[in-house]
């Protein structure tokens, strides 16, 4: 895929970095020396760290170049550096794997989690969060869209990331055995948006990506159109005028033993 837009992605980064917070507030550890944000994006989710655990040593990772770049220019003082979360191996076992909003693009679960998981240090955490939206509107409608048009995308399945999610007691299941605890829990969120189009807009920045990047630019705005049209039908007006956008979250806080 072509490299993230820090600038879409950071439109609705109240509504982003929220998950972030939530997922950091269960984090039941008190001084970590040392803490890896994995796909830490535009550091939005790193400054949370850093502003619970001032003492940490705190390292983003990530894929993308211009989302390290903007991280740095936010977080000057800390280091970012680029490494995919898919094969990382720290070179000191560290208290904290923090992976806000990453782990759902990556396939292997099963032995993805477990792995990292094991990187940690002895009674440290594992903590992760991951949109579980594959089945909501705004995700079907992707594939449903990507399916009736003449864009030449691939499989709409696999751009999807479909099969790629367990069940939140399928990562209880899995990890529960290998930690000393597992926390486990999925939420739904509704976000406020002012029209479809707002909708559009968020999905730009993450989900709708792999759908668009293969495109050229006449196919691009005949998909979002078709899009666009379809979200407009499947998110229809609230009382206030506005849209709720449905987004569930998998939130998964695994301690290793001591």
């Amino acid at each position: 895929m072509a490299d993230w837009n820090p600038a879409l992605y950071t439109r609705f980064e109240d509504e982003r970095t929220r998950p972030a917070a939530e997922l950091l507030a269960r984090v039941p550890l008190e001084a970590p020396r040392l803490v890896y944000d994995l796909g830490c994006g535009p550091g939005n989710s790193t400054a949370l760290i850093t502003a619970r655990f001032p003492e940490a040593e705190v390292i983003g990772l990530d894929t993308s170049p211009a989302m390290l770049e903007r991280a740095r220019s936010r977080l000057p003082g800390l280091a970012f550096a680029r490494a995919d979360a898919a094969t990382w191996i720290p070179e000191q076992a560290p208290d904290l794997i923090y992976a806000n909003a990453v782990l759902q693009w990556l396939p292997d679960h099963p032995v993805l989690l477990p792995r990292l998981l094991g990187l940690l240090a002895p009674g440290g955490v594992l903590a992760v969060q991951m949109p579980d939206n594959l089945a909501e509107p705004s995700h079907r409608l992707m594939r449903e869209v990507a399916g009736a048009g003449p864009w030449a995308i691939g499989d709409p399945a696999v751009a999807g990331r479909l099969g790629r999610m367990l069940e939140p007691a399928g990562y209880y299941d899995l990890l529960a055995p290998l930690a000393a605890e597992v926390d486990v829990w999925r939420t739904a969120y509704h976000h406020p948006m002012t029209d479809a189009a707002a909708i559009v807009e968020w999905v730009r920045a993450t989900g709708l990506r792999p759908f668009l990047d293969p495109l050229d630019p006449e196919d691009t705005a005949g998909f979002l159109a078709a899009y666009t049209t379809a979200i407009d039908a499947a998110y229809p007006p609230r009382s206030n005028g506005g849209r709720l956008l449905a987004f569930p979250r998998v939130f998964i806080v695994a301690r290793r033993a001591d």
